[in-house]
């Protein structure tokens, strides 16, 4: 599998769907325009790397110095309503355009400011394109569609920029429409072609350290807004509680996703999530068996190219929680 995921290059579909920066990018719009870039790392004075779906690459002739760095991550934060400065030195934040930006201030960063910006696709991925592109094969496509027409829970797995994500948007695009999707998120980046679709996204304190809206409280919030799918975009902490409640108790067809650098990593992990919600091990493994019909382990290959690597089914094993590797296709 050569080919690098992305789905559908945009403008690709017309030029309504031409990715709208605000001149606040300066020199970066030029590379976040082009249609194969995914991803713009701008490490300080130190260069501009740029992702086309084949890893990170320098950008030739690129040079700033750690103060127009600095300025130009502040202008991009300030676009999302946040403020980054010394007392809140790191930031992420979602556009209007659908843009994230990241960025870390030096000296935390210590070796300049580091801005990181994960650039949208416009039209999102259905089981088809993920079939086209060769991350999954004809039998695991057609089992897939089965198992979100079943309304099995799943759990997605895999390291950073494997496509986590990315597979999530695909499953949500073959819900029936009269369903109601509700999905929470830390950062919204789940845009799944589905005509009701509700997206919650977290909020960070202010200035004055209030305010805050977590994930944990948002599935909580979510459970009275009658969802037929509820959908935890990225389980990173004591919300592996609230998620695991919630698909215990009716809630079929849902859905999670979770770093793991591997399937045998993935009990580990979610025992490491339920501490942090005040969870033993035998209670997490009680509950996360009960809650997910399966586990998608998702893999990223040296040349950038993602699929479906492995699919498990979570087990008891005395007190805590294993993991077998199945083939149900």
């Amino acid at each position: 599998m050569a080919s690098p995921f992305v789905i559908v290059p945009r403008g690709s579909a017309g030029p309504t769907e031409q990715l709208d920066l605000d001149p606040a990018f300066g020199e970066l719009a030029a590379h976040a325009e082009d249609p194969r870039v995914t991803d713009l790392f701008l490490n300080g004075a130190s260069g501009l790397f740029v992702d086309r779906g084949a890893g990170a690459e320098p950008v030739d002739g690129w040079t700033a110095s750690e103060r127009e760095v600095r300025e130009l991550a502040v202008r991009l934060v300030a676009l999302g309503g946040r403020h980054l400065d010394d007392q809140a030195p790191c930031v992420d934040v979602r556009l209007a355009s659908g843009v994230r930006v990241h960025a870390v201030l030096a000296p935390v960063a210590t070796a300049g400011t580091a801005v990181s910006v994960r650039i949208p696709r416009v039209r999102a991925a259905d089981l088809d394109d993920l079939a086209g592109l060769g991350a999954i094969d004809a039998a695991r496509r057609v089992w897939l569609e089965q198992t979100v027409a079943a309304r099995k829970n799943v759990l997605i797995t895999g390291g950073t920029g494997t496509g986590k994500t990315t597979l999530l948007a695909a499953l949500l695009a073959h819900v029936p429409p009269r369903e109601r999707i509700v999905t929470i998120e830390d950062v919204a980046e789940l845009h799944p072609r589905h005509p009701h679709h509700v997206s919650l996204e977290a909020r960070q304190p202010n200035l004055e350290g209030v305010g805050a809206i977590t994930v944990a409280r948002l599935v909580r919030e979510s459970l009275r807004m009658r969802p037929d799918r509820l959908i935890v975009g990225e389980c990173r902490g004591e919300e592996i509680r609230e998620l695991l409640t919630a698909l215990n108790t009716g809630h079929d067809g849902g859905a999670g996703t979770l770093h793991a650098s591997g399937l045998a990593d993935v009990p580990a992990r979610l025992e490491a999530l339920g501490a942090l919600g005040g969870m033993d091990p035998p209670a997490l493994a009680r509950q996360a068996v009960s809650a997910f019909a399966y586990v998608l382990h998702l893999v990223r290959a040296p040349g950038g190219a993602r699929r479906l690597a492995q699919v498990g089914v979570l087990r008891r094993d005395g007190e805590h929680l294993a993991i077998e590797e199945v083939q149900p296709w």
